[in-house]
């Protein structure tokens, strides 16, 4: 059976379906890296509820691995089998609350909710002004920058499970810690709901101003890049020990690490997916040989490899 014959036999089982069932999607467009491979399926959901009729109906044994707006995201090239959910319009609404509380689609920009939270004299979520990437993936990961994380303002998420049951978790529930969720792994995160403090709309728009000229003059942001590559290790900075290690400028195929910020990693133009993993892999390599520190991946690395295997240990670059 081909993908398009999955497609067309999943639509059929399906007919209440409302969201789009596409065969053999590309991502490569939708990464911020711009590169990777395609999807087998690429199911963009009408809401949450067309999500739980979805995932209640869908074959148990089928994978499914769920990606939002590409940022902090790298596909390997053999592309990712089985089928991918994108949350996309259905999941971008944002709204104010009594109470200074924010609730978000997770498909909200982050910079839109700190936008929208400055907008109504809400103080406490600007630093969602510095996060590339999408609500989802913040309640995902326990995104932060600034000093602050998402359990710090958190208040409720809801998600869908594999099964297509709804939950709604507290933020203990979330089990958070750094760049971590230990919420069940097949949940499917659809929503939160912030809360901030009451605030002066100008002092906070400032405070966004500053974060995003931070941004601009420490960080690759006009560049392809998926963000920060590795966590911080407990008392340390990852691009200080990346600096020490040598890696500032280090590059692999049309991948090179960041000059500007030797935690990024850049397509320059014309880099795979393997390129940028096997230059993360010899960033890594060599931050163990300086210091004995093993940098942890913070990027997501789904899918196969060109040949249709899982890399186990790409071949390291020669410095």
């Amino acid at each position: 059976m081909t993908f398009a014959d999955l497609a067309s036999d999943l639509s059929a089982k399906l007919p209440e379906l409302k969201g789009r069932l596409t065969a053999n999607a590309s991502l490569s467009d939708i990464t911020w890296f711009r590169v990777g491979g395609p999807a087998q399926l690429l199911f963009r959901p009408a809401d949450e509820g067309d999500l739980a009729y979805f995932l209640s109906r869908c074959p148990g044994d089928l994978p499914v691995t769920v990606i939002g707006l590409g940022s902090n995201l790298l596909v390997r090239d053999g592309g990712i089998p089985g089928v991918v959910i994108r949350l996309g319009r259905g999941f971008g609404a944002i709204g104010i609350e009594e109470g200074n509380r924010l609730r978000a689609g997770a498909a909200v920009p982050d910079v839109k909710v700190a936008r929208a939270a400055a907008d109504a004299g809400i103080a406490g979520l600007s630093f969602y002004r510095g996060i590339p990437g999408g609500i989802g993936g913040a309640l995902a990961m326990n995104g932060g920058a600034h000093g602050r994380e998402t359990k710090d303002v958190l208040l409720e998420a809801r998600a869908v499970d594999r099964s297509g049951n709804i939950h709604t978790l507290s933020v203990a529930d979330m089990n958070y810690s750094y760049r971590h969720c230990g919420a069940p792994s097949d949940y499917i995160f659809t929503q939160g709901l912030f809360r901030g403090r009451a605030g002066n709309r100008a002092d906070i728009l400032a405070e966004m101003e500053e974060i995003a000229d931070y941004r601009e003059q420490a960080q690759p942001v006009r560049s392809r890049t998926g963000g920060s590559t590795f966590k911080n290790p407990p008392g340390e900075s990852a691009w200080k020990l990346i600096d020490a290690a040598g890696c500032r400028g280090l590059a692999v195929g049309g991948a090179r690490v960041s000059e500007k910020h030797c935690n990024f990693l850049i397509n320059e133009g014309g880099a795979t997916g393997a390129d940028l993993e096997q230059l993360g892999e010899s960033v890594r390599a060599a931050v163990k040989e300086e210091s004995g520190i093993e940098l942890e991946w913070e990027i997501r690395r789904l899918g196969l490899a060109a040949d249709g295997k899982v890399p186990e240990g790409p071949h390291i670059a020669k410095r």
